[in-house]
């Protein structure tokens, strides 16, 4: 086995402290303008693009950073949630594009919540800049509201479009401002929408789009064109994801079934001329492009460079550019995030647009599949330490989510875990998405559940290929992925040397109280109930009930101001630990749930190094 001891390699750090791209969009009525998402300064902030010349110039300052933004299309404004230290709780507010002082966006409302993604921050104009849309939850739930906007931008009286307890998605809004469009799962037990469409000039419901019990609809790009009211969604009815053309105003409808295709697809974007669609393929976590020709339904594979463009709901995908390109954002396990130009017929590579900084050569992933408990086919990406032979200390890393999905992205932790001699295998656990409809939702009433058995077999993979030593097996994970860590000690003990488990839960009913109302929406989808209404599965979910059974030792990093997982249920669950005379260590920062920072992600990794090197002291090679 290599030598692991602290301080004899420092290069991995250099990946912490080296910057990256992790999004951008430009302003769709001013494409010469554009919002990029970086770490330049060390933390994740936004940035006025300069998209002809690539010019960043930073425009938010926050001590615990921002990761999520919106610019407006006409290019004047950039929009985000500002919070107090990460808390994920506050106002959307604007800066000018050439800099300057925030100024509340909607100072009449009480405090609130977002939801985020790719997109931008729950808020969202019309490419004519006549209307907005904007959705936030609190202690009420969801409300998505329209308004006009007046000559200097600001918003007129917000007319109420929809409300609902359950989880409901980020709106949209056609080009001329006609309609906004909502994603309700109020038809849905789970987290599986319907697309209702609303006039945003009278409030009314107009239409809706919903493939029956079971399915999921959602709406990704609306059409460019002034007039056009139709909207790029993708369905799973047929158990894949699959795009959908659909006229909310008339009813009409088009499927693409793209039958040659494996895995999941789902659009991108338009070009400017309403001709062509940008299209996402996943198939076993793996990404490819393609574009679609809406006349003459012509499908075109682009040869684009391997790795990921994208990372399905976090780092930005690929979008048509202005000027007849592709804009991407690129990575691999070695590579940091970055934003390419492709031509847009072929695919090739033809610029790097914004790069990255320098970073140490790494180890590349590897693709791995293997059967679960019930037999279903279960992916991981799983990389090993050079050239040496196994079997190796491991880490079993569990993303979050749990809707969410391992594609082959650069992890500082994953490769400082691989240059200080462990395995890793990142797995995409029931739950993950791409994998299709019955994949994703078979954890839905019951969590943690199914996810355990296709970790405890990833183990057994690991262990009957001599990748891993079966008593140096660690899991770890963040999140939803620190749920599993902690879930996973508990209720299947001897498998495991320890865990590592960042900003988890660990107690579901008192995680509800405490957490943000976005957050109790989609906890509701999962359980299918609030903790009042399905008591006895909050308790089997729940780490904290299986505490007297660990026996590895624990460590938990845990934001003060989270709320997505909440301090005090992590409080509890160390309490619980200590008194039971467990081995847990439970670290504090100050900062929420997302970790903008490149200096405390850098903390964590040596939390966690020096955590597992003391626990393989004490365990025989």
């Amino acid at each position: 086995m290599k030598q692991i001891e602290m301080g004899i390699n420092t290069s991995w750090k250099q990946r912490y402290t080296a910057y990256n791209v992790l999004r951008t969009s430009l302003a769709s009525a001013n494409p010469a303008r554009g919002l990029a998402v970086t770490n330049r300064s060390g933390r994740y902030q936004l940035y006025a693009w300069d998209v002809p010349t690539g010019d960043l110039r930073q425009v938010t300052d926050s001590s615990t950073g921002v990761s999520f933004g919106y610019i407006s299309p006409d290019g004047r404004y950039i929009f985000y949630l500002k919070d107090q230290q990460g808390n994920e709780i506050g106002h959307f507010v604007r800066v000018p594009f050439e800099g300057g002082e925030a100024e509340d966006f909607t100072p009449g409302l009480g405090l609130y919540s977002s939801l985020y993604s790719s997109l931008g921050v729950g808020l969202i104009i019309s490419r004519d800049g006549g209307s907005a849309a904007l959705s936030f939850a609190d202690q009420d739930g969801f409300h998505f509201y329209s308004s006009r906007l007046n000559s200097s931008a600001n918003l007129g009286k917000l007319l109420p479009l929809f409300h609902s307890r359950r989880m409901s998605g980020m709106p949209l809004i056609t080009t001329g401002g006609e309609v906004v469009l909502v994603h309700s799962s109020d038809r849905s037990s789970s987290n599986q929408f319907s697309l209702l469409a609303f006039s945003p000039a009278t409030g009314d419901l107009v239409n809706e789009l919903w493939d029956g019990p079971g399915n999921g609809v959602e709406a990704e790009v609306v059409s460019p064109l002034p007039g056009d009211t139709r909207v790029l969604a993708s369905t799973d009815k047929t158990g894949l994801k699959r795009p959908v053309l659909w006229n909310p105003l008339t009813g009409e409808r088009t499927d693409f079934a793209l039958a040659e295709l494996e895995g999941e697809v789902t659009p991108l974007d338009w070009s400017e001329d309403g001709e062509s669609i940008l299209l996402s393929q996943v198939a076993g976590a793996k990404v490819q492009l393609y574009r679609f020709e809406l006349t003459s339904q012509t499908l075109t594979r682009l040869d684009h460079p391997e790795g990921s463009l994208g990372q399905p709901g976090y780092i930005s995908p690929a979008y048509f550019s202005p000027d007849g390109r592709i804009f991407a954002h690129w990575q691999d396990a070695t590579h940091p995030p970055q934003l390419i130009a492709l031509d847009a017929r072929t695919g090739v590579q033809t610029a790097t647009l914004l790069e990255p900084g320098p970073v140490p050569p790494g180890q590349p992933w590897k693709s791995v599949t293997f059967p679960s408990s019930d037999g279903e086919s279960v992916q991981g990406w799983l990389s090993v330490p050079g050239d040496a032979d196994g079997p190796f200390p491991t880490v079993l890393h569990i993303h979050g989510g749990p809707h969410a999905v391992t594609v082959e992205t650069f992890s500082p932790a994953i490769q400082a875990f691989l240059d200080h001699g462990f395995a890793v295998l990142s797995l995409n656990y029931r739950g993950s998405t791409t994998f299709g409809r019955e994949f994703e939702h078979k954890i839905s009433g019951k969590p943690g559940y199914w996810e355990l058995e296709d970790l405890v077999a990833a183990r057994k993979y690991l262990v009957d290929n001599r990748i891993a030593h079966p008593a140096r097996i660690f899991l770890n994970g963040g999140s939803y992925g620190g749920y599993m860590t902690l879930l996973g000690l508990g209720k299947t003990p001897d498998l495991w040397a320890g865990g590592m488990a960042l900003v988890a839960i660990a107690d579901w009913t008192e995680m509800y109280a405490d957490e943000a109302p976005t957050l109790q929406g989609a906890h509701v989808s999962l359980f299918g109930g609030r903790p009042d209404e399905t008591p006895e599965q909050h308790v089997i979910s729940s780490p904290i009930t299986y505490a007297k059974q660990v026996r590895a030792p624990v460590l938990i990093i845990q934001g003060r101001n989270d709320t997505r997982t909440p301090a005090r249920q992590l409080e509890l669950y160390a309490a619980r630990m200590k008194a039971l005379g467990k081995p847990v260590e439970l670290h504090w920062f100050d900062a929420g749930h997302v970790i903008g920072g490149s200096e405390l992600g850098l903390q964590h990794m040596e939390l966690m190094l020096d955590f597992a090197y003391r626990i393989l002291k004490q365990i025989p090679a």
